[in-house]
């Protein structure tokens, strides 16, 4: 693989990144529900690993499985496609009338009872029906832990105050995914269930001590295994770290903490680069850097996929990034697309 080719295979992006690539999304936003000539002649200069796919872009059954069955192949390693489809409020496709799925209260209804076999069955259920529609990926379960009551971003999207029964019903969920060839995210380390603050908007904390984080917030995400991915918040732990770092830009907490002391092996994808936690601190390229630095894999949604791209090949180039920094992850990339079957031997 080219230099290119493998910085390619760390972004997943929305399909208007392949429209207007060297383009702010927050400003040039129009949204895409087909591909287009521009389309494909930007994959050709941007070979991303993946795309990830919102409401906007989901219209019909018909249309998102062809929109689907040519992004898949719009580069020579087939991509990762992606969704949100939590159940409950974040669901792309059950909350869209024109499929007829089986829609979820919510994480928090489905987990009240501390069933395990109650999120089992929804993640077979969701993962059932991502598969028909062709989505590989699912950025679900939310293994956060709801602690907060002022905390309004998460809310019902957890399963349970407890991290104990927090941490069964989302690896249930995850197992559920799994079986029907879609790759489970368990999101958003380090947690974000006791955070006041949104990180769509802004600087969000998490005012725990290690301690206090390894008994509760960490218990759900020591669950996740080899063939799971991690979502990293832009969340900062300020009495872990010692700093306000945001945990998808700090080594200390992607590489030390959950690669080393909790054991995950698996894809640690950061969350949504073009949210306030990160754009109103980091440059494009300085959020991408930081964050492959620190041990993510992949790199969410860029708002500026050409400055978050070249940003990237320029600092393998000049050494800032050692190319076999890049190399790490791209295995563990093609080795997930492999094991997924979205690469096929």
């Amino acid at each position: 693989m080219t230099l290119r080719e493998k910085v390619g295979q760390l972004f997943i992006v929305r399909p208007e990144a392949l429209a207007t690539p060297n383009y702010d999304l927050s400003t040039h936003y129009k949204s895409v529900s087909a591909m287009s000539d521009v389309m494909r002649t930007n994959f050709g200069n941007y070979p991303v690993g993946g795309v990830a796919l919102f409401a906007d872009n989901i219209l019909t059954p018909a249309q998102t499985l062809a929109f689907n069955k040519e992004l898949l192949n719009a580069c020579d390693i087939p991509l990762f496609i992606a969704v949100d489809e939590e159940g409950g409020r974040v669901a792309r496709l059950a909350n869209n009338s024109t499929f007829g799925l089986k829609k979820y209260a919510s994480a928090a209804a489905v987990g009240a009872a501390g069933d395990a076999s109650a999120a089992l069955e929804m993640g077979n259920t969701i993962g059932a029906y991502l598969k028909k529609y062709g989505f590989n990926m699912d950025f679900a379960p939310d293994a956060d832990v709801f602690t907060n009551p002022n905390n309004t971003v998460i809310g019902n999207r957890a399963f349970s105050s407890n991290a104990a029964t927090a941490a069964k019903m989302a690896a249930a969920m995850a197992k559920g995914l799994r079986r029907n060839g879609i790759i489970p995210v368990y999101k958003h380390f380090p947690g974000h269930g006791d955070t006041s603050e949104d990180s769509h908007t802004g600087a969000a904390f998490a005012n725990k001590t290690r301690d206090e984080m390894s008994s509760c917030e960490w218990l759900p995400f020591m669950e996740a295994g080899s063939l799971d991915g991690v979502m990293a918040g832009h969340i900062s732990t300020p009495l872990v770290t010692g700093n306000n770092v945001p945990a998808t830009m700090s080594k200390q907490m992607i590489t030390d903490i959950l690669r080393g002391e909790l054991g995950f092996d698996g894809l640690v994808i950061t969350d949504a680069l073009a949210m306030g936690a990160i754009t109103k601190v980091y440059s494009e390229k300085e959020a991408a850097v930081n964050a492959i630095l620190a041990g993510c894999d992949i790199l969410l949604l860029p708002d500026n996929l050409g400055e978050s791209f070249d940003g990237l090949m320029s600092a393998v180039n000049d050494g800032t990034i050692p190319e076999a920094r890049i190399d790490e992850s791209v295995l563990r990339i093609l080795k997930f697309k492999l094991e997924y079957g979205i690469i096929e031997v």
